[in-house]
């Protein structure tokens, strides 16, 4: 492929610096997406896919380099592909987020933030407390994260976007596998630590061909074998990867099953298998963007996890009512309800269909997945007629395709936050209160 200099324009979602190729006989060069750059930057790079509409192309050098360029912290950065803007300085970071958040409503959802964008920075190193890394036993031991690009495993022995105490677990997980104490049917291991850092709950997926008895020895092996582990589940491994947990049966465990997360307000209950905040620095903040200040009759928490909102929201409302599909996600969310709030155990459009409308809330939260909600949620929302609505949202383009009827509908933008819980990538965490007209 050739070599072409390009000039940056911008950063889109997803971590790409978007150039244009020179312009053709119509007058219009084609898009080029190319990683690790930043915008205004002058680079050269190698074209490696031309598709219709648009060309990917490689890094190979920097010609003229932005001045929020920085050296990269993580030696595997721009091989192993779990960070997309080490190379940016945090402060510019949270701007590009910014930006890519403002032009996704403005570009799908026609909307200009009336409000400020209220930036709520993290921890930028060592925030993660959750951290899932792929194992392969033999021929040779390695643990690491997917190659950026690609779907081989890129081993890493350290992870500088991990807590401390995660980095010492995978320390201690490649001093096994170096003395062949790692088990061939694993495949991927999900550290979760605790808000204080001091305990580990190991999630393990393993080929379920494995039998029982064998799979309990594995479990106990690893409790007494990694630091500060008061637990650990086996899980089979599941056929895709799921952006939220799935429902799998437990094929073993040793231990503690579930751990106690500690905030600023509660404490939760999370079990193995139960999707939680990754980010330990920002996490009673997220909490408080949400709930501070909501009070009234009857709060409805849709998409409830394990009730990270719905606890909080019970002390300042007369009822909850929090939906949850999972069912391990729900026996936490049972256990840490208090007697004002139910728990549904159901899917949210599930649910909405059931109610029909008849729902009377004075606030909806919803946090759902990158998917967003869908036209057949939205439709169920506005059809209860809430007059204040809080949408959480992971994914800036599904947020605004869900915007489009919400704000046909009479629901203006009261707040908006950007919460970084993902500092070092392309992912962003925004909040958005919406008001009802009337």
């Amino acid at each position: 492929m050739n070599l072409v200099q390009l000039k940056i324009e911008k950063l889109v979602y997803g971590g790409d610096g978007l150039a244009r190729m020179p312009a053709d006989e119509g007058g219009h060069g084609k898009r080029v997406f190319i990683p690790f750059a930043l915008r205004g930057e002058k680079v050269e790079g190698q074209l490696s896919e031309d598709k219709p509409g648009f060309v990917r192309a490689t890094l190979d050098r920097i010609v003229e380099p932005s001045p929020y360029r920085v050296q990269a912290r993580c030696p595997y950065f721009m091989h192993c592909g779990g960070c997309h803007y080490q190379h940016s300085s945090y402060e510019h970071q949270l701007e590009i987020k910014a930006s890519i958040l403002k032009e996704n409503l403005r570009r799908i959802a026609k909307l200009d933030l009336k409000p400020e964008l209220q930036i709520h920075p993290s921890q930028a190193w060592n925030y993660r407390n959750r951290t899932r890394l792929r194992v392969r036993a033999e021929p040779q031991f390695a643990l690491g994260y997917n190659r950026f690009g690609s779907r081989q495993l890129e081993p890493i022995a350290e992870c500088p976007i991990s807590s401390p105490l995660i980095n010492r677990a995978i320390q201690a997980t490649w001093s096994l596998g170096r003395q062949g104490r790692m088990h061939a049917a694993i495949r991927e291991i999900e550290f979760f630590a605790d808000a204080s850092d001091s305990r580990l709950l190991l999630e393990v997926y393993i080929e379920n061909s494995i039998e029982k008895i064998r799979a309990q020895a594995l479990a106990e092996e690893l409790r007494t074998s990694l630091p500060a582990v008061t637990g650990v589940a086996l899980f089979p491994t599941p056929q895709r990867r799921a952006a939220y947990k799935t429902d799998a049966p437990v094929l073993a465990s040793a231990g503690a099953t579930a751990l106690e997360y500690q905030t600023a307000k509660t404490k939760y209950r999370v079990s193995a298998g139960s999707f939680f905040q990754t980010n330990r620095s920002l996490i009673d903040e997220l909490i408080a963007v949400v709930t501070a200040g909501r009070s009234g009759r009857t709060a409805l928490d849709l998409f409830a996890g394990v009730g990270l909102f719905s606890v909080v929201l019970a002390d300042a409302f007369h009822r909850v009512v929090a939906v949850e599909s999972s069912s391990q996600a729900l026996t936490d969310l049972e256990c840490n309800l208090p007697g004002n709030a139910n728990a549904i155990p159901a899917a949210v459009e599930s649910y909405l269909t059931r109610v029909g409308g008849k729902a009377a809330a004075d606030l909806i939260v919803v946090d759902p997945p990158r998917a967003g909600l869908g036209h057949k949620v939205v439709a169920h929302l506005i059809t209860l007629r809430a007059p204040r609505l809080t949408y959480v949202s992971c994914d800036p383009a599904t947020l605004a395709r869900d915007l489009v009827p919400l704000h046909a509908a009479g629901y203006n933008v009261e707040q908006a936050h950007l919460v970084d819980l993902f500092p070092q990538t392309f992912h962003l965490e925004s909040v958005l209160h919406l008001v009802k007209d009337g």
